[in-house]
């Protein structure tokens, strides 16, 4: 089974957020993606369908957006 990976920027909501899903998917379930760390990975987030952070990409391809932390606008700049 795929990994489900959740984007996040490293803010304070993204923090939270991360650590909730952690807690309810389990780490082993879940690949952390903090875009302050890898710019790298904003394109292939964004063609995903990822249009704000936190947001979590199930392994059959949805994106769930979690509470508003940034716009993907927000992190290219």
């Amino acid at each position: 089974m795929r990994k489900s990976i959740f984007y996040h920027a490293g803010c304070p909501v993204c923090v939270s957020a991360e650590h909730d899903i952690i807690s309810l998917i389990g780490e082993s379930n879940v690949e952390i993606v903090h875009f302050g760390k890898d710019k790298s990975r904003i394109a292939e987030a964004e063609k995903a369908g990822v249009k704000s952070v936190p947001a979590l990409l199930t392994p059959n391809g949805h994106v769930l957006h979690i509470n508003f932390g940034a716009a993907m606008a927000d992190l290219k700049g």
